[in-house]
């Protein structure tokens, strides 16, 4: 990874009996760097089942918390059953002093036990997102969304873990860093939080299909250029109003959005990987201006291009 520094990256994964092995395998997939010291800890007597019908034997207890940048609960049960106290507990003392606390899938339903996220934003598998909100008032449920970062992240399915430690995993570490991720297992290198859980066709397979994904490759490769929907409507061969609602189906998100993202995603790569200015980084990404430049990514990363290379160069050194 082009971001890795010397300190490693603490990451404590909670796993308990009757996990999902999944489930348990997404952080593992995304932290497999050398810039991350990633531990499996429970609650549980060890081994524990799963429901794959086989047992794991964990080393460590929840202990491992104590000393952990990052602590991931990548599910909970299907029952949602309250945690135990211990649990409660050892998230509450991770979280007060200042560890990163992420809930995937229904590990959402603990970190609100806890109170974690009373008064924030948080999303969970769309079939359990009511009975969250029931559960816990003060959490604003966003039925909707892949994933919430609201200082606790909280993501929907197993797919949308996988985007949120992406996400996670570009902070720490980098635009390429993540995609290089992503590239390895065949994924999306960058869904944005907001899109929607539901995503009909993710991959565009064949037929018209492939016609459209060589459009989104075509407009991939010229970022700096303007683009619009009844020019792109047209190279696909469709209406702008069949290309607007293929569009929606195969990303989850509008084209104005999906651009607007990729933007900011080269931008981010440029400003890891050159020494060129901010004005041209902007004019490269499509942006026209440093100016707006630095809005998009202001409201997209909640920091300034400058801030952002200053970061990753000092990361990589």
């Amino acid at each position: 990874m082009n971001a890795a520094a010397a300190y490693r990256h603490r990451i404590a994964v909670i796993a308990f009996d009757g996990i999902t092995p999944f489930h348990l395998s997404v952080p593992g997939m995304v932290f497999r760097d050398a810039a991350f010291d990633l531990k499996i800890c429970s609650a549980d007597p060890s081994p524990l089942r799963t429901t794959g019908g086989f047992d794991i034997s964990v080393r460590h207890g929840l202990q491992a918390l104590g000393r952990a940048d990052i602590v991931i609960l990548p599910t909970w049960h299907d029952d949602c059953r309250p945690a135990p106290a211990a649990l409660l507990e050892a998230l509450k003392r991770a979280h007060r002093r200042g560890a990163r606390i992420v809930g995937l899938c229904l590990g959402a339903f603990p970190l609100a036990e806890a109170g974690l996220l009373d008064g924030r934003r948080a999303t969970t598998h769309w079939a359990y997102a009511d009975t969250l909100a029931a559960r816990h008032p003060d959490v604003a449920v966003d039925r909707e969304v892949l994933y919430v970062d609201d200082e606790v992240l909280t993501s929907a399915g197993v797919a949308a873990g996988l985007d949120c430690c992406l996400h996670l995993l570009r902070q720490l570490c980098g635009a390429e860093a993540a995609n290089h991720v992503a590239r390895q297992l065949v994924v999306a290198p960058h869904r944005q939080g907001g899109q929607a859980q539901f995503i009909e066709r993710p991959v565009p397979v064949s037929g018209s299909d492939d016609r459209f994904a060589q459009v989104l490759d075509w407009v991939n490769q010229r970022l700096a250029d303007n683009h619009s929907i009844d020019a792109l409507a047209a190279r696909a061969a469709m209406s702008r109003r069949n290309f607007t609602r293929h569009f929606r189906d195969a990303t989850g998100t509008s084209f104005k959005q999906w651009l607007l993202n990729q933007r900011v995603a080269h931008a981010q790569r440029l400003l890891e990987t050159s020494d060129v200015s901010i004005e041209l980084v902007a004019q490269e990404a499509g942006f026209g201006s440093a100016l707006s430049l630095r809005q998009h990514f202001r409201t997209a990363l909640c920091t300034s291009p400058s801030e952002y290379r200053r970061q990753f160069r000092a990361g990589a050194g």
